[in-house]
């Protein structure tokens, strides 16, 4: 019979005896770690001033001093804060989307396409979801006009795996965009047309006004050229295109990311993101 008393239990180092030893790990974002006192598993989101911030699959987080006591694939880990790089945080695109690693190329453009309607809502959507559009490879096209469309899904001849998103300015009942969101609809390509668009006459109405020193977008009348009578009633300069387009870029350098525009946008290309991805996940998974 094993004596497990033999030896002085007061002697250094008996307690530790066939125990693994903790081993420093560095933090990395993403990095999956356990807290075995808590069960708690969650990835690296963050850290900063000597804690961890974990985010667990539900998207819960909770924070944990760095240091010992955590698990990493079932070993026990010393976390580190690396050297050089007090703070970190996971970084999310302008639509609040993580960021794709940076090393990660964008994929190969996929046989559906994305048409926006008018150059100024084609740059917003690149400020915005252009990197997301990148990482799943949707390319999107600028339409001219809503009287360009019908041609446009003749000759792409819409079908399974090659759908066709469409975003059009002031999509409202009796509007010339209804009647020909309703024309195409009729052109028997089904479930692999979405055209879907926002109320706004024009999608400078989509920025919050807040980004651009005002509580409510000025009303136009409908017989007045929409972007020369804003710029008129804010006090700017109002007399040609060069004009509005002075004016939009200085209004799009204010938008940083997706809050800074209206919910019900956001809302809309999310939308038409998923629908034109759809068949292409299916196929990956």
């Amino acid at each position: 019979m094993t004596d497990r008393y033999s030896k002085d239990v007061l002697s250094p180092g008996w307690q530790q005896k066939g125990k693994k030893k903790s081993v420093d790990v560095p933090l990395q974002i993403d990095m999956v770690v356990e807290d075995p006192s808590t069960g708690y598993v969650g990835a690296v989101v963050a850290w900063e001033n000597g804690v961890v911030i974990l985010e667990d699959r539900r998207g819960a987080r909770r924070a944990f001093p760095v240091g010992p006591g955590f698990w990493i694939d079932g070993e026990p880990v010393n976390l580190c804060i690396p050297p050089r790089q007090g703070t970190a945080q996971r970084a999310h695109t302008a639509s609040g989307s993580l960021s794709s690693p940076e090393h990660e190329a964008a994929r190969v453009a996929l046989p559906s396409r994305i048409y926006v309607e008018g150059r100024h809502d084609a740059e917003l959507v690149e400020k915005i979801w252009g990197d997301d559009l990148r990482h799943v490879g949707v390319v999107v096209e600028y339409m001219g006009g809503m009287d360009d469309l019908v041609g446009i899904v003749a000759e792409f001849r819409p079908g399974p795996g090659h759908r066709l998103g469409v975003l059009v300015d002031h999509l409202v009942a009796g509007t010339k965009e209804s009647r020909v969101a309703a024309q195409v609809a009729k052109g028997g390509y089904g479930e692999y047309v979405m055209i879907t668009g926002h109320r706004f006459i024009d999608v400078w109405q989509a920025i919050r006004p807040e980004r651009i020193g005002r509580k409510a977008w000025p009303e136009v009348p409908m017989d007045e050229d929409f972007k020369l009578g804003t710029l008129k009633r804010l006090g700017l300069p109002h007399e040609d295109q060069s004009d509005v387009g002075k004016a939009w870029q200085a209004m799009l350098a204010r938008v940083r990311d997706w809050h800074d525009l209206d919910p019900r946008f956001n809302t809309e290309m999310e939308r038409l993101i998923d629908f034109v991805t759809t068949d292409h996940l299916e196929d990956a998974g």
